[in-house]
Order: structure tokens, then C-alpha cells, then sequence
């Protein structure tokens, strides 16, 4: 998908499509909603950092020598998104990945440790390369340990 359409999409039909998303998701145990267009997508499920709160949320992901990898675009908005936040406040999480559900711990990579996996992201899907453009935060990659017992 061109990431110019894509930025469109996620301004306009965006939320009820996320909604409809994460809904399909769960209920076919990811038959539905586990493949994009772009690439493989997940639901990461973080603690509200002010309401205490579970938030899902569906996100492209991309495998990285066994780690998962998500990126904190927020469609190049100037603000990151809930989700980064409060992974930022509480960086324990989980993911669902098909019917699988993981506890994963977030290393939010920013400077350097971003910069090194940012060229394969990119290559991975270029709309995050286009969404830098958008903003002058600098997007931080967002790589999903798992936790020992998970």
C-alpha cells in the first residue's frame, strides 16, 4: 500500500477500522486480521498508564532474528501513540499473534539502538520511513521480549 494512502486511511476510517480489527482478530483466534497487505500484524495488549486499564491495539510487526519488532509511529502524528506511552510507564505487555498469547517486556529503542535496526524496518515497510517525514519526533522501534514462563 502506498504509504501517502495509507496516512489517508488511518486520518479518516482509521479508529472504527482498528476497532473492527482488533474485534475480528480476537474472535477468529487471528484467522482474521493476523495478515495485512504490508505484512503480519499482532495485538499488543498494554496497562493504561492513567486508567490501569488493558488497551489492545492491532500493529504490523516484523520479525527480527526471533524478536518481535513494532514501530511507534502514530501515522507520523507530532504525538506517539497511547500505546507507546504507556509502554513508556509500564513496559510489561502482552501479544497475541493468531490464537498464541505471549508476555513480552518492551525495549523502546530511540538514538543509536534505533538507528541500527531502522534501515530493515524501513526496507520491512516503507510507510514508516515515509511517516518520519510527517513529524519531528523521532519515531522509536519498539522491540517485544519475551518473558521466561510466557
Amino acid at each position: 500500500m502506498n504509504p501517502r494512502t495509507a496516512v489517508r486511511i488511518d486520518r479518516t476510517i482509521g479508529p472504527l477500522a482498528y476497532k473492527l480489527h482488533r474485534w475480528m482478530y480476537r474472535l477468529t483466534g487471528g484467522r482474521f486480521g493476523q495478515t495485512s497487505p504490508v505484512g503480519p500484524m499482532l495485538l499488543l495488549t498494554t496497562t493504561g498508564r492513567k486508567s490501569g486499564q488493558a488497551r489492545t491495539v492491532p500493529l504490523l510487526y516484523m520479525e527480527d532474528g526471533g524478536r518481535l519488532v513494532v514501530v511507534g509511529s502514530n501515522g507520523g502524528r507530532p504525538e506517539p501513540p497511547a500505546w507507546l506511552r504507556n509502554l513508556r510507564a509500564n513496559p510489561k505487555a502482552e501479544v497475541q499473534i493468531g490464537s498464541r498469547r505471549h508476555r513480552v517486556r518492551a525495549e523502546i529503542l530511540d538514538g543509536a539502538a534505533r538507528g541500527a535496526l531502522w534501515e530493515r524496518l524501513t526496507h520491512f515497510y516503507a510507510g514508516w520511513a515515509h511517516y518520519q517525514t510527517l513529524t519531528d519526533r523521532s519515531i522509536p522501534a519498539v522491540v517485544l521480549v519475551p518473558v521466561d514462563g510466557a
